[in-house]
């Protein structure tokens, strides 16, 4: 990207219909470019700019993912072919870096694509499936950001990331303990829970700074579902809360914010899409009061932090493995407020958790990435990890950890899932690596346990020791490796067999 200047590109505009009073604008300030976009009549889908300049084929790219990352990320040879990239993207002849992507929370949804010809970006503006309502509104679409660095790849994109976000929302201290869902996967009890607390608060020893123990799903009524009221082997959350603090952890728990079964729902407070009413629809303000109703019902209760689940999927109905460049693959639906793209939707969503959560930490699971960051504590960057399988825990764990490992403490706190302990379902020498690189990561460490052995409870007890401290901590190989194996830990070279 030696010959990109970031003012000189084309642009197309994409209506619904043919554009007619659409009109673009792009403020250079530097190395940045903002979009505006203002309409009156029209239904604007994308904006298109293309960045066109001769590059060779030595380079290696890295990108980044709509929401979760799915075992997938790894730098590739440009002339592999262009991919979807996700917000931002690095390319690297592994002496010199550049970075090229926008500012997070965007009035956008931005993917770019990167081949021998230059750089495509497409800034889209959709409701749903269909062109907004801008109603003669100006608005900020994104802001573009390039950076080059003439150092390593992984130190280059560590400082992008950082400019990229204004106002990351970090906790105070070091955020670490359990979760029960890679034992449980939804079969768990009020005295289970109480079981794992007490196990939690046992391996913490007399740290001051208390772990959290985080009730996953199969807590309430319905089984990935609301209404978020206590199963009979529940009985009592706020009860449950006061036994686990007294314990000695801090209690967290899990809701799924957009799918409730609840008989106080009707059904204009979903979401139309595909002939089908499920999920709510968050422009819709009597779905807002209720979200705001079942958080506030957890703070009343006494939990300290709130993990929140499905809300990509549910808004938009894919996966982030299931998308290619832009947020949704259903086409004509729209949401109640037609005025709003979809980024400011989602955005809204976030800041009503954020404002009814107080003083609660809020993990992020399947949010939007670039959307999230600034209105999130800790984000999971990477599909589930598993008490079972230690293949899963490889793929998706060690990758996203070392592919999204930049974003850390820059845009939230990395989350990339937890340590499952089931039985010897998983060897104790592959399982105690991936505590190990999690200990010393920076970011959360969370574990998945009901009982551990000797050997396991004393590598537990130094792992937690070990992630109250800070570290210097980097992937090295990472150009042909999507699970890196070797890594530089407080200026030594760790080699870690996950094969």
């Amino acid at each position: 990207m030696r010959n990109f200047e970031i003012g000189r590109f084309e642009y197309e505009i994409i209506c619904d219909g043919v554009p007619s009073d659409t009109a673009v604008k792009f403020e250079k300030d530097g190395d940045s470019l903002s979009v505006y976009v203002s309409v009156v009549n029209d239904r604007p889908r994308f904006v298109i700019l293309k960045w066109a300049f001769e590059t060779g084929d030595d380079l290696y790219i890295l990108g980044d993912a709509w929401e979760r990352s799915y075992g997938d990320l790894c730098f590739r040879r440009l002339s592999s072919g262009s991919r979807p990239l996700p917000w931002y993207f690095a390319a690297t002849d592994k002496s010199e870096t550049f970075c090229f992507g926008v500012k997070t929370q965007p009035a956008s949804f931005v993917c770019f694509s990167y081949d021998k010809s230059g750089v495509t970006a497409k800034i889209d503006l959709r409701n749903g499936g269909a062109g907004v309502k801008l109603c003669g509104r100006k608005l900020r679409a994104c802001t573009f950001l390039f950076e080059h660095y003439n150092l390593p790849p992984y130190e280059s994109l560590r400082r992008y990331c950082a400019k990229l976000c204004d106002n990351p929302l970090l906790p105070r201290e070091k955020i670490y303990g359990g979760n029960n869902w890679y034992y449980a996967y939804g079969e768990s009890s009020y005295e289970e829970i109480l079981s794992d607390a007490k196990l939690q608060a046992e391996l913490a020893g007399e740290t001051e700074n208390r772990p959290f123990m985080v009730v996953d799903d199969g807590w309430q009524i319905n089984r990935c579902q609301g209404p978020y009221e206590p199963n009979g082997k529940f009985r009592d959350m706020k009860a449950l809360a006061s036994e686990m603090k007294a314990a000695g952890v801090r209690p967290g728990i899990w809701v799924r914010l957009l799918d409730n079964a609840s008989s106080e729902i009707t059904p204009g407070m979903r979401i139309l899409r595909d002939g089908e009413r499920k999920y709510l629809d968050p422009t819709n303000a009597a779905s807002q009061e209720f979200i705001k109703a079942d958080i506030k019902r957890i703070v009343s209760w006494g939990y300290e932090l709130l993990k929140h689940d499905f809300s990509t999927v549910d808004l938009f109905g894919n996966y982030g493995k299931d998308l290619t460049d832009s947020i949704t693959n259903y086409e004509g639906w729209h949401f109640e407020d037609e005025t709003k793209t979809n980024a400011e939707i989602v955005l809204d969503f976030y800041r009503l958790i954020k404002e009814a959560c107080g003083e609660m930490l809020i993990i992020g699971c399947n949010t939007v990435s670039h959307l999230c960051a600034g209105l999130v504590h800790i984000n999971r960057t990477g599909d589930d990890t598993s008490g079972r399988e230690w293949a899963r825990t490889r793929e998706m764990g060690v990758n996203t950890l070392a592919f999204r490992l930049a974003q850390n403490r820059a845009f939230y706190l990395v989350d990339a899932d937890c340590v499952g302990i089931l039985g010897d379902n998983i060897p104790w020498s592959k399982n105690r690596q991936w505590l190990d690189l999690l200990s010393k990561s920076n970011t959360p460490l969370f574990v998945s346990c009901a009982s551990v052995t000797g050997e396991q409870g004393a590598d537990l007890r130094a792992a937690y020791l070990e992630a109250q401290k800070d570290h210097d901590i980097a992937p090295v190989d990472i150009y042909d490796n999507p699970v890196p194996a070797v890594w530089n830990i407080d200026s030594e070279t760790v080699s870690y067999n996950w094969d």
